[in-house]
């Protein structure tokens, strides 16, 4: 099988950047498109025009839902206003519809996330719910966005759990991509891991525990340093580039299996990835001092590493089984792992995490 790594076409980050927009998007086309939630639009109109101030621009506000209605209603506009890029401001639903508007529109696209909540904003990949926020399906899309642009000044201004959320996707992004490198299991692109793709992931990993808990202070403060900027490069395109051409295991297949309890709900993805990262571990028997270092990790920056932190306040042994079977579904990536897994097996890793986190 080929080796393959795919990426966003330009990525640029820092203080700042969103008023150089312009010269980013030049490029791409003149006339824009920028889709923007409701809360971009309230703190940040003034600084999305500046950057796009000499473009042709149409500013529409985003509905709250990435759904088949509302992709269609902004295709039909891209299309009746006869516009040449789509520029995506905001969350993850915001940038998923900008994707989605631009591959139906066959219009380049530029994404520009206003939280670093985690690493969905580089791929090429869309997550499509109901009206209601039921998910539907995935749209893989046949290539990544043309341009990401992260302002970290806008990132330093949202609420630190964003960021910490982040960390908590990014923290599986190596594990799971060195099991991949034991399997050669397939990537997102459908072909095998380069050995840049398993660097950028280790990478990733490095960067969580040596800056991790600078950054969050750097947030809770509302500045901009060195680490913060570190950090969002991790939760960004490192764990971005790794995840999707270094493969998935266990880590996100366990974290679906967490979604079929309603008390997680209220948890974000990253939260609950960082816990089922801690249960891939243990499946993998990994050093117990590497075990050690990343709940001492997680419970410095706020992750989650019990269950009662997952809001699972009553153990019930048979719940968290329906967990470990929902992990264990044919198709789910846990069957990329380099041994075979079972659901008594994920029961048992993440009771015994709930232990060691205590």
């Amino acid at each position: 099988m080929a080796k393959i790594l795919i990426s966003p076409g330009k990525y640029v980050q820092g203080k700042g950047v969103l008023k150089e927009l312009n010269e980013h998007v030049d490029p791409l086309g003149n006339k824009v498109l920028a889709i923007c939630d409701s809360v971009v639009l309230d703190l940040f109109e003034e600084e999305v025009k500046e950057g796009l101030a000499n473009k042709e621009l149409l500013l529409e506000n985003f509905n709250g839902e990435c759904s088949k209605q509302e992709i269609e209603r902004l295709k039909e506009l891209a299309q009746s206003e006869e516009v040449e890029v789509i520029i995506g401001i905001g969350g993850g639903k915001t940038l998923d519809t900008a994707k989605a508007v631009a591959y139906y529109s066959q219009l380049p696209v530029g994404i520009v996330p206003t939280i670093a909540a985690t690493d969905a904003p580089c791929s090429a990949l869309a997550v499509i719910y109901s009206e209601e926020g039921v998910f539907e399906e995935y749209l893989f899309l046949p290539t990544n966005p043309d341009l990401v642009l992260v302002d970290t000044e806008i990132v330093a201004q949202a609420p630190a759990r964003f960021l910490v959320a982040g960390m908590g996707d990014a923290l599986a992004t190596y594990f799971e991509a060195d099991a991949c490198a034991l399997t050669k299991a397939s990537n997102m692109p459908g072909g095998t891991q380069t050995l840049t793709a398993l660097n950028l992931a280790e990478l990733c990993y490095n960067t969580l525990m040596k800056y991790g808990v600078a950054a969050k202070k750097a947030v809770e403060a509302g500045v901009v340093t060195e680490a913060l900027e570190k950090i969002v490069e991790a939760n960004t395109l490192l764990s971005g580039l790794g995840f999707e051409s270094g493969g998935l295991a266990a880590a996100h297949a366990i974290h679906n299996g967490f979604t079929v309890l309603e008390e997680t709900h209220a948890k974000t993805h990253g939260e609950k990835v960082a816990y089922s990262t801690l249960v891939q571990l243990v499946l993998e028997d990994r050093d117990p001092e590497l075990i050690q270092d990343v709940i001492r990790f997680c419970q410095e920056v706020g992750l989650p590493t019990t269950l009662s932190d997952l809001g699972i306040e009553e153990l019930d042994e048979d719940e968290i089984f329906k967990v470990a079977e929902a992990s264990c579904a044919e198709g789910e990536t846990i069957h990329n792992m380099p041994f075979k897994v079972e659901a008594e097996m994920v029961k048992d890793a993440i009771l015994a995490v709930d232990r060691l986190g205590r």
